[in-house]
């Protein structure tokens, strides 16, 4: 009687190449180089909004305040 029982080696490493993959697996990654990374990634942020800009009314306002102070110049010593 052998109390410990054999199994097929053939088997167990069959299990242990499957438990090895596996565990592989959870580590992978989805791109295989840092420019689809990259891409993906601003592909992203676009969707969710962050390269857009927001309107700014300051260069209108500095545009409408250099020809005023230039108007004035000019009338002043004309």
């Amino acid at each position: 009687m052998e109390s410990i029982p054999r199994h097929d080696p053939q088997a167990a490493l069959m299990s242990l190449e499957a438990a090895a993959s596996s565990a592989r697996g959870g580590f992978a990654c989805l791109f295989s180089t840092a420019d689809e990374y990259e891409t993906a990634l601003i592909t992203e942020r676009r969707a969710q909004g962050h390269y857009t800009q927001g309107r700014s009314y300051w260069p209108f306002v500095m545009f409408v305040g250099c020809v005023l102070i230039v108007a004035g110049t000019v009338l002043l010593l004309a």
